[in-house]
């Protein structure tokens, strides 16, 4: 699951610590516990990363990846959260921030994301 929070026009993001992927930035998120909804899973998700405490919105959509032999199917959302400027990085997260789109085409963003973000209006392509 992951979490797609804007605050002023700009997009949160957070560097992973861990495989897959580790240095990249993404959106918050991360696995499900079981008997978790998916909302709550994305909620729980930023809570660790940021220290925000979200609000799961609406589905923006999902994709399939493939890593090593695991199938992962991702689902993002949109959230909001109150009061962004106090996010700091924790759990799965060795830093944070919040880019403006012309900033985030010029980071390495996580396989698959900037197409998302495309496809969805939080970048030009």
């Amino acid at each position: 699951m992951g979490a797609v929070i804007l605050s002023e026009g700009r997009l949160l993001l957070v560097k992973r610590a861990n495989e897959p992927h580790r240095g990249s930035w993404s959106i918050p998120g991360g696995r499900l516990i079981s008997g978790e909804s998916w909302q709550a899973a994305a909620e729980r998700e930023v809570l660790e990363e940021t220290g925000l405490t979200a609000t799961c919105g609406p589905l923006l959509g999902w994709v399939n990846r493939k890593i090593g032999n695991d199938l992962y199917i991702i689902a993002d959302f949109s959230a909001t959260v109150a009061y962004p400027e106090a996010a700091t990085a924790g759990d799965d997260a060795t830093e944070l921030g919040f880019f403006l789109p012309s900033q985030i085409k010029e980071i390495d963003l996580s396989p698959g994301l900037a197409p998302f973000l495309q496809e969805h209006g939080f970048v030009g392509a």
